[in-house]
């Protein structure tokens, strides 16, 4: 037991055929690995029996969460070296590592290693997973009773904590970023203008906004363009928190924000819809009821920005899951889509499709602002929530944006048209004339 970082080691090495590209150290003091490599630390022999009873990304979900691991360095270095052995697991590149590691846990000397493991975690009694996991659902997915049971796991964590992450924007979608070197604050506002420019807003007219969060897109559209908004999300804490603003703001004649689902809305039609960072929990099954849903909602010659985030496609569709770790700590029953698929069926429900912008850099910037906000008041986030919660946020946050930065994951903005039999769009012959 005097050397468990070396045996953990070398039983990873053999496994994977290549050496552990960090160092780790473990509970009894012992190091091993490259010198000046991020450090993974590995706390307690608790952290390997997660391993032996859930292996894989969940069982390090679970050790990280409960602090069983922590990473001592540059987080994102750390990440991106781990992140082949972890959140790459289900691409095309993977499959012949994993066929190769699964050949060699047959060998003697992996089995041999192995009993080795299990004589290092010690007692074999699965433990407990951290609090903060989400319940396991049941029955099918989106209805309307599990959708809000989704959304208020990840958003009914508390305002303060949110607002300490999100900073007092208070917009917790990718930013639209105008340089690197501007603010948060600046580029989410940037971000809501464009959205309000490429929908055309005018003064009088009304806006839906659909997953409008803590309502931050409903009163920038209303102070700054004139526009009444229905702004609805299914967070009773974000009403809660949006309702507040909109009456310190005086403009409760404009906005009126509401806990509703999208099937829920039978308002006269809309000159306008928005829907920022919400299409990703309506799920595959659900998503051509939303476009149709949408569609309805609109008058003729009327404009949807849909933003949403986008994987890349797979050879095999069918084959796509949800990261274990995404599913059960941080957005449960969410599910992303190719662009491609997005695109094909807001034209299946009527909708002509007129741009698409591609923002997947500027994601990046958004969540390593985040995580420098979070990092920067960590005690007082801890206090806020759990020491699990904000363990949860710091690692899927920086995880995420290095997704974005690798291509693995996108963002885009989706802007369609309900246009009327006349053909007339009512957008400008120039493209894109909110550039300005």
């Amino acid at each position: 037991m005097a050397d468990a970082a070396g045996r953990l080691s070398k039983l990873a090495e053999e496994v994977l055929g290549a050496p552990l590209p960090v160092r780790i150290r473990a509970w009894d003091r012992s190091e091993y690995g490259p010198p000046g490599a991020p450090v993974l630390i590995i706390r307690n022999r608790r952290a390997l029996r997660r391993l032996l009873f859930k292996p894989g990304e969940l069982g390090l979900a679970r050790a990280w969460v409960a602090g069983d691991i922590d990473i001592e360095g540059d987080l994102y270095e750390a990440l991106d070296m781990l992140s082949g052995l972890i959140w790459e697991r289900g691409t095309a590149a993977e499959k012949p590592q994993r066929a190769a590691a699964l050949r060699a846990l047959a060998k003697p000397e992996i089995r041999a290693a192995a009993r080795d493991l299990v004589a290092l975690a010690g007692i074999p009694v699965p433990p407990k997973p951290p609090a903060e996991e989400a319940p396991k659902s049941h029955g099918p997915l989106h209805t309307l009773r599990r959708d809000k049971e989704a959304i208020s796991h990840h958003y009914d964590v508390g305002n303060d904590f949110y607002e300490l992450v999100l900073g007092p924007s208070m917009v917790y979608s990718c930013a639209y970023w105008e340089s690197p070197d501007a603010t948060l604050e600046e580029a989410q506002r940037d971000k809501l203008d464009l959205i309000c420019r490429k929908l055309r807003l005018e003064e009088g007219q009304r806006l839906l906004d659909v997953g409008c969060g803590w309502g931050s897109m409903a009163l920038h559209a209303a102070r700054e363009y004139g526009v009444r908004v229905v702004g609805i999300t299914l967070s009773e804490e974000q009403a809660t928190y949006g309702r507040k603003r909109v009456a310190e703001a005086g403009l409760a004649d404009r906005v009126e924000i509401r806990v509703q689902d999208y099937r829920e809305v039978h308002d006269e039609p809309f000159d306008a819809i928005s829907s920022i960072g919400m299409a990703e929990h309506v799920g595959r099954a659900r998503y051509a009821e939303y476009a149709a849903d949408l569609y309805a909602l609109l008058k003729p010659g009327g404009r949807l920005l849909n933003h949403q985030i986008a994987r890349r496609p797979l050879a095999d569709e069918d084959s796509y899951h949800v990261d274990e770790f995404i599913d059960r700590y941080v957005f449960p029953d969410g599910e992303l889509a190719p662009v491609g698929r997005t695109v094909g069926q807001l034209e299946d429900a009527g909708f002509e499709v007129r741009d698409v912008e591609a923002i997947r850099e500027h994601y990046a910037l958004t969540l390593r602002a985040w995580v420098a906000n979070l990092e920067a008041r960590w005690k007082e986030a801890v206090r806020l929530t759990t020491p699990g919660r904000a363990r949860v946020w710091r690692l899927y946050m920086a995880a995420s944006a290095l997704s974005f930065e690798r291509n693995r994951i996108g963002v885009n903005q989706v802007l369609a048209v309900r246009t009327p039999e006349s053909g007339a769009s009512g957008l400008p012959l120039r493209a894109r004339e909110w550039r300005g």
